[in-house]
């Protein structure tokens, strides 16, 4: 492992552990905001250096293109969401929700974050994928409570003690797994290496990855937030810095998917272990269902989006889980194009939430006319995040509806009843959010509105043209998950 691959590896991982510790000690905000979107271009340098060529794994690191997926678009979140935070919290600092002390540890916990799901990202251990979603897991709940109100605090303790269960089934399966392994593979560091188990799995005893299988899936999907597995994520999403809501929906959700597909790509390299997709699918149609209804009874802003995150993790899961190279293509296709326009979302409200004083959506009325590019800003991200043409989401669930159509014909009418219902949820909000008559506080904020134009033209352009590289790329992975 020589030359560009391996400083990359290193910049991935180091930038964002060496800022961290930076950060705990800058007093300045400007300094501490401007170090914290250095770093993460310099991270998402290192991840685009990566397409280049990936360097062989090693025990503990593993890149090929299932995984470069996600930590290009993890990074490139990671970017624009820093660059948000920066006018945001300024903002915040000023109304004195935020003091100094909080300011460094914010800005340090971040860096943690990233480095955290980047570690999970590439880990060619699962011991270690799990330690690295943990550490990634405590920091978010660090992060949600960081305002100190007794909501925040109660939204904390809430995803604290969800997510600790949702980890401890998670390190349950990762147990059984190298239980199943240790008769084939032997005792010690092998059995939990991803390359080594995936080349002697079809040995492995089926009725212990089986039973794996249910504890990863339940405890991972905790953290993808699939229904009924859901409860912390509305409370974290309100009551934490939007930054993070934006991080949350648009790169943590991801990251615990990430677990479970690794593992259903275990699962199927045994002929006797039970086939994973139909779990997944009653898992993701129950959260499409469930959150399409849930939409229509929100009264804060973040809370509703927050369920549209939901949703729209079901329909991934749902596309996973019906499998082949069109639906895995539809739902890599649907990940990225709901982290761009969900992070979207929440840079626009986030300024809207400050502008107004208030996440109440009563008192959010006539967006458009008080605060214009906000207002439309918002319109776009709900116009892409509805489905409706020519957004990318469109798209990708379009694929996602011809490929279940050509599989599952009987499945596909729940689940369009769920986007239908869906999708009415939310024209009904928008439409005295953005038109109604302006109501509430108008006060202007300093609002960073370059990563919001950015996620939204890249989700605009998807929906029109997707490069022919990228198509390939999406479509090996796609047959790589079967």
């Amino acid at each position: 492992m020589n030359g560009l691959p391996v400083d990359a590896i290193g910049l991935i991982l180091g930038v964002p552990a060496v800022t961290a510790a930076l950060l705990v000690v800058l007093p300045g905000y400007r300094l501490s905001a401007r170090l914290n979107v250095l770093s993460a271009l310099l991270t998402l340098a290192a991840a685009l250096s990566l397409l280049g060529e990936k360097p062989a794994p090693t025990p503990y690191i593993l890149v090929d293109d299932l995984n470069i997926v996600f930590v290009v678009l993890n990074t490139f979140v990671g970017f624009t969401t820093s660059a948000f935070s920066a006018s945001y919290i300024a903002h915040e600092i000023e109304t004195g929700r935020l003091t100094p002390l909080h300011l460094r540890f914010y800005h340090a916990m971040y860096q943690v974050l990233l480095f955290a799901m980047n570690l999970a990202l590439i880990a060619n251990n699962i011991g270690l994928m799990w330690v690295a979603i943990e550490m990634a897991t405590l920091t978010t709940v660090l992060m949600v409570g960081i305002y100190r109100t007794h909501e925040a605090i109660e939204a904390a303790w809430k995803y604290f003690m969800l997510g600790s269960v949702g980890i401890a089934l998670a390190l349950f399966g990762t147990i059984l797994v190298y239980m199943a392994a240790r008769p084939v593979v032997g005792e010690g560091f092998d059995g939990m290496v991803w390359t080594s188990l995936m080349a002697k799995v079809a040995a492995f005893d089926p009725a212990l990855l089986n039973v794996a299988f249910v504890f990863l899936l339940l405890g991972y999907g905790t953290k993808v937030g699939l229904a009924p597995l859901h409860a912390w994520l509305p409370d974290a999403h309100a009551e934490g810095p939007t930054p993070i809501s934006a991080v949350l929906s648009g790169l943590l959700l991801n990251v615990a998917l990430y677990a479970v597909l690794r593992f259903k790509l275990l699962l199927a390299g045994n002929p006797g272990a039970l086939a994973p997709g139909p779990l997944l699918v009653t898992m993701g149609l129950t959260s499409v269902i469930f959150a399409g209804f849930m939409l229509y009874r929100r009264r804060d802003i973040k809370r509703m989006f927050a369920y549209s995150s939901i949703e729209h993790m079901g329909i991934i899961a749902f596309a996973f889980g019906i499998g082949g190279p069109l639906a895995n293509f539809a739902g890599l296709l649907h990940m990225t194009m709901h982290s761009l326009t969900k992070s979207a979302i929440f840079f626009a409200v986030g300024h809207i939430a400050q502008a107004k004083g208030s996440q109440k959506i009563a008192d959010i009325r006539g967006l458009t006319v008080t605060h214009p590019l906000l207002g439309w800003g918002l319109v776009l991200g709900v116009v892409a995040i509805a489905g409706m043409p020519p957004m990318g989401i469109f798209m990708s669930e379009f694929l996602v509806v011809s490929s279940t159509f050509a599989r599952e014909p009987l499945l596909a009418l729940p689940l369009v009843l769920g986007l239908l219902v869906a999708f009415g949820a939310l024209m009904l909000r928008l439409h005295g959010l953005a038109f109604g008559e302006p109501s509430g506080n108008n006060a202007r904020v300093e609002a960073s509105y370059l990563p919001l134009a950015a996620h939204l033209a890249l989700v605009f352009t998807a929906g029109i043209y997707l490069p022919p590289p990228l198509v390939e790329w999406f479509q090996h992975v796609a047959r790589m998950l079967g």
